[in-house]
């Protein structure tokens, strides 16, 4: 997964930082219908905490987390025969690209999220903000951005 703030080179200002600078903008994501092993699967060879669950047009309309599958195996119910849909979080918390990364901050602590979708105004997903991506981003505006290695006349 590429995250935006990989390509910063260090020296930004943290408090001007967005879930666009942030965000993960390649992000799994599935339908209502999907069976939960197939959440499985990509939850533990993705190493995701959640993925986001999306109905046609990619408008985010709620999200599978390790806890709800965990809840599903625990309840006995086969995992190849539940769908997303009957498992998922309704209407998840999910934040716009204008989003200040200390206020995503304020709502994955208060909330005690680990990502939240990211959306546009129409609630289509455009991306994903994780916990370690706001990490990297602070990581980046503390550096030194790189020493340039020519002179120019």
């Amino acid at each position: 997964m590429t995250r935006r703030v990989d390509f910063m080179l260090g020296g930004e200002d943290f408090t001007k930082m967005t879930a666009g600078h942030v965000m993960q903008s390649e992000v799994y994501y599935f339908s209502e219908d999907a069976p939960v092993v197939d959440l499985l699967s990509a939850i533990t060879m993705g190493g995701f905490g959640s993925v986001p669950i999306a109905k046609e047009g990619d408008i985010v309309v709620g999200i599978v987390s390790e806890y709800d599958i965990l809840n599903a195996i625990q309840s006995g119910k086969d995992l190849g025969k539940v769908t997303a849909k009957e498992i998922m979080t309704k209407d998840p918390i999910a934040v716009p690209e204008e989003m200040s990364a200390k206020e995503i901050i304020a709502i994955l602590q208060s909330k005690h999220l680990i990502r939240v979708p990211v959306v546009d105004r129409k609630g289509v997903l455009i991306g994903i903000v994780a916990r370690r991506d706001i990490l990297m981003g602070y990581l980046r505006s503390v550096e030194s951005p790189p020493r340039m290695a020519f002179n120019l006349l």
